[in-house]
């Protein structure tokens, strides 16, 4: 029988070059602009799938068809067995039956219709993701769960803010999503998923995970957290379930242990109040009462930029932020049709261009960077090595002004708009976010403990940084800037400009920012990082170190 799948290469040769140009890429959870074609390679995957069950389905019909026949005639000849065997016909086809037949039936039985699923099969899962990938993403979800304060029900329900594909998470989904939590000695997020799978298993959910395993998991990592009583009630839970589970056994003992000797110490330090116990608490109340934003650790103010917990500011400087018709000094591009400028920032000064890129263009680069997408690195602040990073999940790639008319176009532009030299400036790097993608706060510009950052250029500090936003996210991916409380959010065609340095050169460490983990959605950014060689008479020195 001659395997059908082989008889339609064309769409999967198409497919199989597109994924050899993913060959050499791994990390596809760093770039939902690769992870795309993962969705192709699936589907063509079921498309062998739905192959292979027809011509199972096709086996099997023939076999039933010549079990029903040989079952009626059976039945008929077992009756009056010499009688069936008088009439040579009979005599002559059983004779044939078992010799020929049933061969050729056996060879029907033992053919394999696996080869074109297998074979389909073994050549694109090297192009799969691969462990890391699946941690990766498992570990973004966690980062979204916490940046966001979402519950573990929420995100298993999938009920997230403006999603179109709603996906609901399976009891293995939890499971597993607590199990990447353990493995990492995580049991804050092992107890929120262990317990969402407990209560999936709760609700009647069918699935392979058992309860006792859940609630093992779950026992222990809330045991971890230093919360004997409710990891015994879990425990004796689990022993209702599996009354023979050692481990089970032997905790209930060790956790009951450890309840009566904090009950003793309790008991012990309550007969000896310490001195001062008692006015302490309330100091501590009152300070953390009295925190300013600025006192926030920067995580957490991260965290609240990237939720719309920002700082408000003053109506008084509120009310000096404007927008405006820019032509930079009536620069010869823009005097008939100056571009719209908004102030989004005061100190530091941030600026957005609306509609500065359009549609068209967008599509061109991203068409230009999506081939060369590599995992996004940092610079060794010690070694000056290039290197990966968890705190930057994302792709990127660079494009030369050589390359298409478009990039050139798109460097002259920048140019005119903010009348610095584009000639020692960095080439475009093109950004895509993956799951849960994001680049925690850094800086942009080199600072004094790092005198080497951009020595191999030649080109001095980062003076200035330019962010195209290329596409809307539907949810998070904002830029933020701690220090000062400020958030940008990502508005496709728009552009933000900011200085990292001041006129004097020193570096203006407010301009410290975050990409905002993306919630949902997929996010492109391109940007432009201007160097100091070349601005000389464009943006001369100050005299003040902060001027």
């Amino acid at each position: 029988m001659l395997w059908k799948r082989m008889e339609l290469p064309c769409c999967f040769l198409v497919l199989l070059s597109c994924l050899q140009s993913l060959s050499a890429h791994n990390d596809f959870f760093t770039s939902i602009g690769q992870m795309t074609d993962l969705l192709y390679t699936e589907k063509d995957l079921v498309t062998s799938l739905k192959d292979y069950i027809r011509a199972e389905e096709n086996k099997l019909e023939r076999v039933k068809r010549w079990a029903d026949k040989l079952d009626s005639l059976t039945a008929t000849a077992t009756q009056d067995p010499e009688g069936f065997l008088g009439h040579p016909v009979n005599a002559f086809k059983l004779m044939k039956r078992l010799n020929t037949e049933w061969g050729d039936l056996e060879s029907l039985v033992l053919s394999d219709t696996t080869d074109g699923f297998i074979s389909n099969l073994t050549i694109q899962r090297q192009y799969f993701p691969t462990e890391e990938d699946q941690t990766g993403a498992a570990k973004a979800l966690l980062r979204l769960q916490d940046t966001y304060k979402l519950d573990a029900n929420t995100i298993s329900t999938g009920n997230l803010p403006g999603v179109k594909h709603k996906s609901q998470m399976t009891v293995e989904d939890c499971y597993e999503l607590g199990k990447i939590s353990y493995s990492d000695a995580d049991y804050y997020h092992t107890e929120l998923w262990m317990a969402q799978a407990l209560k999936q298993l709760d609700e009647g959910e069918e699935s392979t995970i058992d309860k006792v395993t859940v609630l093992d998991y779950l026992s222990y990592s809330i045991y971890q957290q230093g919360e004997i009583k409710r990891a015994l009630e879990y425990t004796l839970k689990l022993l209702q379930l599996d009354p023979e589970h050692q481990r089970a056994k032997g905790n209930v003992k060790y956790f009951e242990y450890q309840l009566e000797k904090q009950k003793k110490e309790a008991e012990e330090k309550a007969q000896k109040p310490e001195e001062g116990e008692k006015e302490e608490t309330p100091k501590k109340k009152k300070q953390s009462s009295k925190k300013s934003f600025s006192l926030i650790p920067e995580r957490k103010k991260y965290e609240m930029l990237c939720r719309g917990e920002g700082l408000r500011m003053t109506p008084r400087r509120e009310s000096r932020l404007f927008c405006r018709y820019y032509d930079n000094n009536r620069h010869p591009r823009y005097v008939l049709a100056p571009i719209k400028q908004q102030d989004e920032w005061d100190r530091p000064y941030i600026v957005r261009y609306l509609d500065i890129i359009s549609d068209e263009e967008i599509e061109k680069i991203k068409q230009l960077a999506k081939p060369r997408l590599r995992r996004a690195t940092i610079s060794n602040p010690v070694t000056g090595v290039l290197e990966t990073a968890s705190y930057r999940i994302s792709k990127s790639a660079w494009l030369t002004s050589y390359e298409d008319p478009v990039i050139e176009k798109i460097n002259e532009r920048i140019e005119a708009i903010t009348g610095l030299e584009m000639d020692t400036a960095e080439e475009l790097q093109v950004a895509n976010y993956g799951v849960g993608g994001q680049y925690e706060p850094h800086f942009d510009f080199g600072r004094k403990d790092e005198p080497d950052a951009f020595k191999e250029l030649g080109t001095g500090n980062r003076i200035a940084t330019w962010l195209f936003y290329m596409s809307d996210v539907t949810a998070g991916g904002a830029t933020v800037f701690p220090d000062v409380g400020a958030a940008v959010w990502p508005k496709k065609g728009t552009a933000v400009f900011w200085y990292n340095l001041f006129a004097s050169g020193e570096g203006d460490y407010s301009t410290r920012h975050a990409a905002c983990p993306v919630l949902v959605g997929n996010k492109w950014v391109s940007n432009k990082w201007i160097h100091e060689r070349g601005q000389e008479w464009r943006r001369p020195c100050g005299l003040n170190e902060t001027e």
